[in-house]
């Protein structure tokens, strides 16, 4: 649980980090490409659907790539999971803006692209997509824990 914690802290300091990165080269002046994403009614549920579908996709599959004892020398993991966000982006990009990390849903929120009323939809479907990814492997992976 400590490692956990500790991985928490450092993806959300890069979040925050990228997001004071991204605001300090983008002129805002400049860009007239970020629209705030507001969303209510059935896009609500929308978001929050994909987003636990997409968020379990990703955990499941950097939990088989990178971590499972099963596979200690793949080298491609790195593509496994840049592919399932790729796909996840054009498949639901724009329902929900493709989060899928509570990380990357409170750095775009600092960088104007998420409504803070909505974030919740994100978070809560992104702690439960993520926790049934895990359960979901230890189910199939008994000896992987």
């Amino acid at each position: 649980m400590r490692d956990a914690f500790m991985y928490w802290i450092v993806q959300f300091g890069a979040g925050l980090l990228a997001a004071a990165v991204v605001r300090g080269i983008v002129d805002p002046a400049r860009s007239t490409t970020t629209v705030t994403m507001a969303l209510t009614g059935h896009a609500l549920l929308a978001a929050f659907v994909v987003e636990l579908l997409f968020t379990f996709a990703l955990c499941h599959v950097v939990l088989n790539v990178a971590t499972s004892k099963s596979h200690r020398d793949n080298s491609y993991f790195g593509l496994a999971i840049g592919f399932t966000v790729l796909a996840g982006a054009f498949a639901v990009g724009e329902i929900s803006g493709g989060a899928f990390n509570p990380s990357v849903t409170v750095g775009a929120a600092l960088m104007g692209m998420f409504a803070w009323p909505t974030l919740w939809v994100y978070l809560v479907a992104q702690v439960i997509g993520g926790a049934a990814a895990g359960v979901t492997f230890l189910v199939l992976n008994p000896d992987d824990k």
